[in-house]
């Protein structure tokens, strides 16, 4: 028996676990900390923690050397029984932190450290820390540690007077962190130590004597529309604080995680677990602060994934569900308003297109005109196809006898920037007259009606002008087919602007592409009608006036790429409509032909809208 109980206990022993190398773990403790700013932000909450009511940093150069300071009127360093400065507990108790005695013994409410190691940070910003404050007798005594030795120093400094609080002075900076300006520390601390500044009432500023500027730490303001009544985030650990913004999507808009107000995730959306609407949407701002989280103690950037983390993936499915909600609402809000400002750039494009194309052969515009089907009949009187298409948004209309209505300041037009023809582009039998209007316009697409002169001119082809100098003028076309090319130059005092038509003179005009009677409805609107994995891709209904849209097609998905060529496939398909409409029977030639007419006009005019 003996024997057996020899041999057992060789094979299994037990102990504890020992640091083999103390000053190997501090080495490895120090430079944990990757980031030189969260490295500050320690140093900052250290005196937000010893009750501080102002913090100033200040960056500078001294004798050659960049510096970087830290200075509060906090408490101080905790004294010894003599009334000094405890500055042997604070390099000797290393992973000993007060602050979490404090917390453990219900005295500790407010502070924020607990692992003992921020002072260690200071590795990642430069190369030595001196660490100034006073006894009871108002004696000033600092203390000096460097990186990479294992050694610090106590000694008495001589001052005129002793100060309140702590000063933390950190020299020379490291190479890589000489470029921080005093900007973007100012920016992070805004948004790592939002909370703790606002709660804590603490005034922070950061002094750049590099760059001559100062700056006042204010805590981060959201954007976006502040969401009120959200579930609550309850878990067994206790109960998680969201202020949430919802606001429109961009890449900077991320919800952070905090605990007890300070930044420990900039974005929720990359935590296991949380890699799904709402977090990754984009459409929220703001954080959710959960104290019962377990910190990473070498980098305090991270958490524990533990039973507690477990815990808050599970308590936050209520407040997901709600979110979505919101966010799918606000997602409908903005796809109705997206429709409606690409029906009003498509309308626009068309109206301005019509300009150019001849009025008087395509449908959907609010055009009152009436053709003459006789041969060389002259043509009756017509309205102007700007001021009955867009009246109202492509200028001011000409003034009418008789009427003297007052204008507001922005119905004056500025000075002139172009001028179009109306038509641009028409089809006349021989012998056959129109007349022709200059639209002058200023850069806003007002009319313009001031100092004008005019002058016309046939520039290739034949035919007769009634005039040259007037507005208007009637064109007579020759008694031979040709291709006329009409212009006009424009001009106010110093300024000069010219325009083209293009006016094809033929033996007879076709009946079915000739001019006709307009039923004027006005340009349809569209809508939407999901059939995936249908062939077709739009449909007119006469009856509602409306271009059904199916946006199952794979074009249609293709398109949603992005706005502008969603945009432009749902001009397309207006023009495929248009064509359709007013050239049924034509030969499948003649509507491609009109098909690319259409198209090139409108597309060019999208643009410029």
């Amino acid at each position: 028996m003996t024997k057996t109980s020899a041999a057992k206990s060789k094979e299994s022993k037990s102990g504890k676990l020992r640091i083999g190398d103390d000053w190997n773990a501090i080495r490895i403790i120090a430079l944990s900390q990757s980031n030189p700013l969260k490295a500050m932000a320690e140093l900052v909450e250290n005196s937000i923690d010893a009750h501080a009511k102002t913090i100033t940093i200040t960056r500078g150069r001294e004798h050659g050397e960049h510096y970087l300071t830290v200075k509060d009127d906090g408490d101080g360093v905790p004294r010894d029984p003599n009334g000094l400065p405890d500055f042997k507990y604070v390099a000797t108790h290393i992973c000993d932190s007060i602050k979490r005695r404090l917390k453990a013994d219900g005295a500790g409410v407010g502070l924020q450290g607990e692992f003992g190691i921020g002072l260690l940070s200071f590795w990642t910003v430069g190369d030595t820390l001196t660490m100034t404050s006073a006894s009871a007798d108002q004696r000033v005594y600092q203390m000096v540690m460097s990186k990479g030795d294992p050694r610090y120093i106590v000694k008495l400094r001589r001052v005129l007077f002793a100060e309140r609080g702590t000063e933390l002075k950190i020299r020379p900076l490291l190479e890589g962190v000489r470029g921080l300006s005093g900007e973007k520390i100012q920016w992070y601390l805004a948004s790592e130590l939002r909370d703790r500044i606002r709660n804590t009432q603490v005034r922070v500023t950061v002094i750049d004597k590099l760059a001559r500027k100062q700056y006042e730490v204010e805590p981060r303001q959201f954007e976006g529309r502040l969401l009120h009544q959200l579930p609550t985030v309850h878990s067994p650990y206790g109960e998680a604080y969201g202020e949430l913004y919802l606001t429109e999507p961009a890449e900077d808009c991320r919800v952070a995680l905090t605990r007890a107000g300070t930044r420990v995730i900039a974005d929720i959306g990359t935590l296991p677990g949380l890699e799904r609407p709402p977090w990754d949407s984009r459409y929220l701002q703001g954080l959710i602060d959960v104290p019962y989280l377990n910190l990473t103690p070498g980098t305090r950037s991270g958490i524990v994934h533990d039973e507690r983390y477990g815990a808050l993936v599970e308590a936050l499915i209520p407040l997901e569900a709600h979110l979505n909600d919101l966010i799918s609402a606000q997602r409908r809000a903005e796809e109705e308003q997206a429709n409606r400002e690409s029906l009003r750039a498509i309308q626009r494009a068309f109206r301005e297109a019509m300009l150019v194309l001849p009025r008087e052969e395509y449908d959907w515009f609010d055009i009152q005109s009436r053709s003459q089907q006789a041969a060389g009949a002259d043509e009756p009187p017509e309205r102007d196809v700007e001021t009955s298409v867009a009246e109202g948004e492509m200028g001011a209309p000409e003034p009418s006898g008789g009427e003297s209505t007052q204008r507001q300041f922005f119905d004056y037009a500025g000075p002139l920037h172009t001028v179009v023809i109306s038509s641009a582009a028409s089809t006349l039998k021989v012998n056959q007259g129109r007349r022709f209007r200059a639209l002058p316009r200023d850069r806003s697409r007002r009319r313009v009606e001031q100092d004008l002169a005019f002058a016309w001119e046939i520039v290739e082809g034949g035919g007769t002008l009634s005039s040259t100098s007037d507005q208007e003028v009637s064109f007579t076309a020759p008694s031979s087919p040709v291709l006329v090319r009409l212009s006009v130059a424009v001009r106010q005092r110093d300024i000069c602007c010219s325009a083209e038509a293009l006016i094809t003179v033929t033996d007879s005009l076709d009946v079915a592409v000739g001019p006709a009677v307009v039923n004027a409805r006005g340009l349809p609107g569209y809508t939407f009608e999901r059939a995936a994995g249908e062939l077709w891709r739009s449909r007119f209904d006469a009856g509602r006036n409306l271009i059904v849209v199916n946006n199952g097609h794979r074009d249609f998905v293709f398109a949603t790429r992005s706005r502008a060529l969603q945009l432009r496939y749902l001009v397309r398909l207006y023009v495929k409509e248009l064509v359709l409409k007013n050239f049924a029977g034509l030969a499948a030639e003649q509507v491609a032909d009109r098909m690319i007419e259409l198209s090139l006009y409108v597309e060019e005019k999208l643009k410029s809208t």
